[in-house]
């Protein structure tokens, strides 16, 4: 989506047609290098790509905006991951803002949570599609807290318990084989993962139906844990959790403290838009999304030359990037405001948000504060181009 974003930040084309939000602004463009088995993970091309931004701008003392239409559903979503305290201190360089899509999970089902309770077994439902091949699932608890996890397979044969003192485990269910990894603490982040990895054999897929957790508390102290599968896109629509939480739906990096988590809404309905990944972030509860803006049928140049009509947080979070780097351009660039960046340009953000009809408590998981305006959060006297924000 990266073209398509740029586009809807500042693409520049026939006046008056189709034009990004800061048509006029200069365009770094850095594209992920196509993933090889012996490369790098994503996530770190997406930190080299970030640092040569940031340096490019800093040389040349220039005001820079990030946008990053990207993200996954993988870790602990606290904030913590090496990804996401990279982009905090980053953010720190030159005069930078950083803007992160909040994903597309909010209905996916993907997400599911809970408390332990002693003496309770817990039992967490999920349903695997037909023609399913290989996926994973994540566990996400804190270290301190000790429970065993057992797993049901649809025709009720059920493998364990296990527990971490067993280490990793491996099973198998007809032609499904299942691994089971235990994580560690790291430098970054207090919190234990178990990760689930189902691998059918060749020419097979996952066995369809209805698979249950059963997670059996030995020592709590927070009793809080959170499963999530993969993201939608790459999963069959029937694969899912049976209860699920829509809450905490961010993808990662969005869950980073210090960039500017954008959700959809869509503009037409003046409507919060149920695809849109939903804050807070799990344990520290910290508000994202933190606005949310117009991403449903949303013109943007497409792949092949011309334009389209495209939906999700990807072209949300260019039309955020596109006003803040106009608020940017009125206050670096025109002299207003030489600190207008970073922080203090999420603080205009979040203080001008508009409310959404139907939705009393702000700041609230679905929209954050609300939904993005400019014209409402600053006096201009004299005419720029920010009115084409609304």
């Amino acid at each position: 989506s990266g073209g398509r974003s740029n586009g809807v930040a500042g693409g520049s084309t026939v006046p008056g047609m189709y034009r990004g939000i800061a048509y006029e602004s200069d365009l770094l463009v850095v594209k992920l290098g196509t993933a090889r088995p012996d490369g790098f993970p994503r996530t770190t091309e997406l930190m080299r790509a970030v640092n040569y931004t940031v340096s490019f701008a800093a040389e040349r003392f220039l005001p820079l905006v990030i946008n990053i239409s990207f993200g996954n559903t993988y870790g602990s979503h606290d904030g913590t991951s090496l990804l996401e305290t990279f982009l905090d201190d980053i953010g720190n360089y030159g005069r930078t803002t950083i803007l992160v899509g909040s994903g597309n999970e909010g209905a996916a089902s993907g997400h599911t949570s809970g408390t332990l309770q002693m003496r309770r077994t817990e039992e967490v439902e999920f349903t695997v599609s037909s023609y399913e091949s290989s996926f994973s699932i994540q566990l996400w608890k804190a270290y301190s807290d000790q429970f065993t996890v057992s797993l049901q397979a649809p025709s009720g044969e059920r493998f364990g318990p296990f527990s971490e003192e067993l280490g990793p485990a491996r099973f198998r269910y007809r032609k499904t084989q299942i691994l089971l990894y235990y994580g560690k603490p790291g430098p970054y982040s207090t919190a234990q993962e178990l990760y689930f990895d189902f691998i059918p054999d060749e020419g097979s897929y996952v066995e369809e139906g209805i698979w249950t957790f059963f997670l059996r508390p030995v020592s709590l102290v927070s009793g809080r844990y959170d499963f999530w599968l993969p993201s939608a896109g790459i999963l069959n629509t029937a694969t899912r959790f049976l209860r699920p939480t829509p809450d905490t739906t961010l993808t990662i990096p969005s869950t980073a403290s210090k960039v500017i988590t954008v959700g959809a809404y869509n503009s037409f309905y003046n409507s919060y838009a149920d695809f849109s990944g939903r804050g807070f972030t799990r344990l520290t509860s910290q508000v994202k999304p933190d606005i949310a803006a117009p991403g449903v049928n949303i013109t943007a140049p497409a792949v092949n030359g011309g334009y389209q009509s495209v939906t999700g947080t990807s072209f949300a979070t260019p039309v955020a990037s596109g006003a803040a780097a106009l608020l940017m351009q009125w206050g670096i660039v025109n002299g207003n405001d030489p600190f207008l960046y970073g922080e203090k340009v999420k603080a205009y953000l979040r203080r001008g948000a508009r409310k959404l009809p139907g939705i009393a408590e702000y700041p609230n998981p679905m929209v954050g504060y609300g939904t993005l305006c400019v014209l409402s959060l600053i006096h201009i006297s004299e005419p720029t181009r920010l009115d084409v924000i609304s």
